[in-house]
């Protein structure tokens, strides 16, 4: 569990409570209703675990009830499990005693089951053909040139590392060759990065909900977790929580994913890149950016990239126009060339997860410290895969793969809403931009349950607690578009009858061994 307890506004309490249902419409006691939207906002993440809440006499005034509704409202939650007091130390959001968190064990689907299970636990799409081909028929013809070297290339090789440096040029981000080292997969990006920021027992602060293989990865290292709650409807950011928790945790590092982020699909605007940046440099906080799905955005009907006819893309403006993708926010190093920002993206989402190959965009300086603290870890990446990305980035095949990834991506994620608002019309979610997944509220069914019982009734996904601290985001789950037309709508039947037995009383307290990716 994370430990770093802070505190909480009573003013944005009293914005998160009006958000949660408080007052209550119906009948229920005032006092009962603020307790049960506290709740709501633990269990959905929107409020942390060990956060400390406002005193009676504060959130009274700031909620306009009287201070023994307050009182009331926290004894109820004390009696509940999901607050505890002390004596001069005020009170603090906790988990009862047993609540399911999820386990670190990660089981991929076994072989025999593939064809009578539906797996949405793996976020991740087939290869695209025949580019993925293509680049590696013309890789091997490159291989012989570095044959006869000893193949050990720890910043990896020099022409990946040039198109890499390109690419982010073309994004908006002016790169060189020095600033870039090729990594195994975005995950080795962030092994290295951490290694060389954190030590264990150093504070990152995450978003709050992020992606479950990165905070499995950062709890196993012995780092102290402080979560920072996303907007409402993808709306990105809120620089002023994110300023509070750089100033009062002093955090070492914090983790974020601006686009498309996993598992939610919310695409930071460039006025909040630019306020996190300005916070985490004021901190001496080092921002790391998880690009892995950046240019992952959703093409609309007519072609302009938005949905609205103005052709910015629905998502601000400022950014380059890559591979006839329309201009996006900026990338978050943009607002702060002086090395704040470390970036680490990879070929697995935009193009194949079979293909192990990611990179670290950072300062020279930090570069070189990477690289020489590699020798330690695995020495180098693959040759071949490092020279097939290469021949993507060159000879325009990652663009076209892009391109017909967008449009697939975009039909899965219609074919999922209309599915889930014919079977399930009580949950709600918000349409993404772009990126790999769909956020879903499950109008208070535990994902947990639902991921168990899914399995049964043969769709596989992960829950939303995997996504979150201490069992938080318990009414969640992440459908991955990984499939559409007939197969999306048949898992969601299957999650639907898995969702009635659930209702009824069947499924189990305890997630799913999902494998996540």
């Amino acid at each position: 569990m994370h430990t770093w307890t802070t505190a909480l506004g009573a003013a944005r309490l009293a914005r998160l409570l009006g958000g949660a249902g408080f007052p209550p419409a119906d009948r229920t006691p005032a006092y009962r209703g603020l307790a049960a939207s506290v709740r709501l906002l633990l269990l959905e993440g929107r409020l942390g675990v060990g956060v400390r809440l406002p005193a009676e006499r504060e959130l009274a005034a700031a909620l306009g009830v009287s201070r023994t509704t307050v009182a009331a409202g926290y004894q109820q939650l004390r009696d509940w499990g999901y607050l505890a007091s002390r004596r001069g130390s005020g009170s603090w959001t906790v988990l009862p005693d047993g609540h399911p968190v999820p386990t670190g064990a990660l089981a991929p689907l076994p072989p025999d089951r593939a064809g009578a299970v539906l797996d949405l636990g793996c976020a991740a799409l087939p290869a695209p053909e025949p580019w993925l081909t293509a680049a590696f028929t013309a890789a091997l013809q490159d291989l012989p040139a570095h044959t006869r070297t000893h193949g050990d290339h720890p910043a990896g090789l020099p022409v990946l590392r040039e198109a890499l440096a390109d690419r982010f040029t073309a994004r908006g981000l002016p790169t060189t060759p020095e600033q870039v080292m090729v990594t195994t997969g975005a995950m080795g990006a962030l092994a290295a990065v951490r290694r060389l920021l954190a030590r264990p027992g150093d504070r990152v602060a995450v978003e709050a909900p992020s992606y479950a293989n990165v905070l499995q990865m950062l709890r196993r290292d012995g780092l102290r977790l402080v979560p920072v709650a996303l907007g409402e409807a993808l709306s990105g950011w809120d620089p002023g929580e994110w300023r509070r928790v750089l100033r009062d945790a002093a955090p070492r590092a914090a983790y974020v994913i601006p686009d498309f982020h996993n598992p939610t699909g919310t695409l930071v605007p460039d006025d909040q890149r630019a306020a996190l940046a300005a916070a985490a440099r004021a901190a001496g906080t080092v921002l790391v950016a998880d690009e892995t799905m950046a240019e992952l955005s959703f093409p609309d009907d007519d072609g302009d990239g938005d949905d609205d006819g103005d052709g910015d893309g629905g998502r601000g403006r400022g950014g380059a126009r890559v591979g006839g993708a329309a201009p996006g926010p900026r990338p978050l190093a943009a607002h702060d060339p002086g090395g704040t920002v470390v970036t680490v993206g990879s070929a697995s989402k935009a193009v194949w997860a079979g293909l192990r190959i990611g990179w670290v965009r950072a300062a020279p300086a930090v570069v070189r410290r990477l690289v020489a603290d590699r020798a330690y870890a695995d020495l180098g990446s693959p040759v071949l895969e490092q020279l097939a990305v290469a021949r993507l980035l060159r000879d325009g095949g990652w663009d076209a793969a892009l391109a017909e990834r967008r449009l697939r991506l975009r039909a899965h994620c219609d074919a999922f809403a209309a599915a889930l608002r014919d079977e399930r019309p009580e949950w709600s979610f918000d349409l993404p931009p772009g990126g790999l997944t769909l956020w879903v509220r499950t109008a208070g069914l535990s994902g947990a349950a639902l991921a168990a019982e899914g399995d049964r009734h043969g769709v596989r996904v992960a829950a939303g607690p995997r996504f979150g601290l201490d069992g938080a985001f318990e009414h969640y789950l992440r459908l991955p578009l990984t499939v559409g037309g007939d197969t999306a709508r048949e898992a969601v039947r299957r999650l639907s009858r898995a969702a009635d037995a659930v209702a009824a009383g069947a499924g189990t307290d305890r997630a799913g061994e999902v494998f996540v990716a």
